[in-house]
């Protein structure tokens, strides 16, 4: 149910002041506190005209807005005792691998523990990376990352050819 506590609400979420929503949903800075404090009851019209300005002034929450700016990564020739160090010395679970600023691979957790009955500091990234994280722009819907992280252990954010970012599991839950 539509209430003036949640148009008020919704008002504030969207940065608005009363007399902005009033000027933009063409009604009195008076009537929107009104409604807001429930003091009368509006015209269907009036509340369809104020949820139409507070819809499409809700902001989009981006994946340049979420991600992490340091991006540790590893090279395909580093050993995977390297990647095995980092990850445990910066508290992550993942690594891009990066070859000339082109992502080539990754690393995580999960492909650590896979090779563990190998001696890691005689081996490459390279023989045990897995496939490259997807990369997305960081005007892109963080809704988009969600969607990818359902799958992948980390999606990669870029401008202009270069990576510029990281979101992870955990960068999305600290952004909700």
């Amino acid at each position: 149910m539509i209430t003036g506590k949640y148009i008020k609400e919704m008002r504030e979420s969207a940065g608005l002041s009363q007399t902005e929503l009033a000027r933009m949903a063409n009604v009195s800075q008076a009537h929107i506190a009104k409604i807001e404090t429930e003091k009368v009851n509006p015209r269907l019209s009036t509340v369809n005209s104020l949820l139409t300005v507070l819809q499409s002034n809700q902001k989009v929450l981006r994946c340049g807005d979420i991600m992490s700016k340091k991006v540790i990564s590893v090279r395909p020739e580093d050993s995977a005792k390297k990647a095995v160090h980092l990850i445990r010395s910066f508290g992550i679970s993942q690594l891009p691998v990066m070859m000339v600023g082109r992502v080539v691979g990754s690393v995580t957790e999960g492909t650590i523990i896979k090779h563990l009955d190998k001696n890691l500091a005689f081996i490459k990234v390279s023989e045990i990376m897995d496939e490259p994280f997807p990369v997305v722009s960081e005007d892109d819907s963080a809704e988009m990352a969600q969607d990818m992280l359902e799958f992948r252990a980390a999606v990669l954010v870029g401008r202009k050819g270069r990576i510029v970012g990281i979101i992870t599991k955990f960068d999305l839950l600290s952004a909700r």
